[in-house]
């Protein structure tokens, strides 16, 4: 079985990674979507709301199941699932940049292999950060975000 693993704080999922999802999901017979907690950054969205946001917006895709990463290396997460693929989104030459170094680690650690997957030209300028300033200034960003995201959205403003 081929497996990967698509890695990310999802705070929130975006539609520009749902893009990248589902066409992992098209080239693997399972997909983790390892849902990540970097507890030097500040969230939006708690952990379990996150998984509920991913799982609910993801339950179309054949394969695809989430999961909490937890505390350990990514690295070490893909070996306890059997996965031997990291699977990235780029949207620039920065994101290539930032990643590339960590794919380098993660290989000499368990040997699990990155492959990176250039974004839909239409979801190049997302960025959760970016969508989270948006929102919070009431800017519309319900074509950039599931329904599930955006009804979370809607919710927490009126109460």
């Amino acid at each position: 079985m081929r497996r990967a693993v698509c890695p990310g704080s999802y705070d929130p999922l975006h539609n520009g990674h749902v893009e990248i999802i589902a066409r992992a999901a098209s080239m693997y017979d399972e997909v983790i979507v390892a849902v990540s907690t970097n507890y030097a950054k500040k969230y939006r969205f708690d952990l379990q709301t996150r998984l509920q946001m991913a799982t609910q917006t993801l339950s179309y895709l054949r394969g695809v199941t989430v999961e909490p990463m937890g505390e350990g290396l990514l690295a070490e997460f893909c070996r306890s699932h059997g996965a031997n693929v990291i699977l990235k989104g780029l949207r620039t030459t920065q994101d290539y940049h930032y990643e590339l170094p960590m794919a380098h680690m993660n290989r000499h650690l368990t040997g699990v292999e990155t492959i990176f997957l250039p974004a839909e030209s239409s979801y190049t300028h997302l960025s959760s950060t970016l969508l989270k300033e948006v929102a919070a200034l009431g800017g519309d960003i319900s074509e950039f975000v599931p329904k599930a995201v955006l009804e979370r959205i809607r919710q927490e403003k009126a109460e």
